[in-house]
């Protein structure tokens, strides 16, 4: 079983256990089709399964990514932002958007990332980072400290620059090397590294995925239940957060 997809057993089952969006009222499925096909008809990036139904009476959640909107039920009305459960306390549009993260990082295979493992895998997360950034360099830095805590690192290269930068190119240099993980090291020192021409598309594929997860710069840290954790964390920080999801997922 690959263990990416973000460990599959891991990930899901924290989708399962934490992120399944509240129950719903018995499903209009007529409604609900209308709706779907009125909405990708006026929207050329969404697609009808981008619509599911919604914890509000009379609207639908539109959810592409880590992007949450709802529409009301006649397909006329649209508004996007946070919803909250007053009574609960409890963000609704974060449990979509943590949802989705987990369902994108999912279906990604393990050797479709740079992976650095522990010997007993206690935890995975993935981590957007951009070559030439220094926090992404610090982190980096630590990767034995991570990794005696028994977390386990998938990389996605994200410069963040975009394509025409010269990080773009370290990271489709580093993708082309015969050892990554050595590669990505070397290029975060600065170092040389032998590489080769090759299908370098993967670099494209991480810096669509960080979009649509909702990056806002690097580094970036998904935890096992969705949750988007931007900018660095030391080692220490990062296993407490992991304990906390661990133990929410244990209640």
């Amino acid at each position: 079983m690959k263990r990416f997809s973000l460990s599959n057993c891991v990930w899901l089952a924290f989708a399962s256990s934490i992120i399944m969006p509240p129950a719903f009222a018995d499903i209009d499925t007529e409604e609900l089709d209308r709706v779907r096909t009125k909405i990708s008809a006026q929207f050329s990036e969404i697609k009808p399964e981008h619509i599911h139904p919604s914890p509000i009476p009379g609207f639908y959640t539109v959810r592409k990514g880590a992007i949450v909107a709802y529409v009301s039920a006649d397909g006329r009305y649209l508004f996007q932002g946070d919803l909250i459960d007053l009574e609960s306390q409890v963000n609704l549009s974060d449990i979509d958007r943590n949802a989705a993260r987990v369902e994108m990082l999912s279906a990604v295979p393990d050797d479709e990332t740079i992976t650095f493992s522990p010997e007993e895998v206690r935890y995975s997360v993935a981590v957007f980072t951009d070559i030439d950034c220094t926090y992404c360099r610090r982190l980096h830095s630590q990767i034995d400290e991570y990794l005696a805590n028994g977390i386990e690192i998938h990389y996605f290269l994200y410069p963040r620059s975009g394509p025409t930068s010269q990080s773009w190119v370290k990271a489709q240099n580093v993708w082309c090397a015969d050892n990554r993980n050595e590669a990505l090291t070397l290029a975060k020192l600065d170092k040389s590294f032998d590489t080769h021409n090759c299908d370098s598309s993967i670099v494209n594929r991480h810096y669509s995925i960080g979009r649509d997860v909702g990056l806002t710069g690097t580094p970036a840290i998904v935890l096992s239940d969705g949750t988007l954790m931007p900018g660095y964390l030391s080692p220490n920080d990062l296993m407490q957060r992991l304990l906390a999801v661990e133990n929410i997922a244990a209640n």
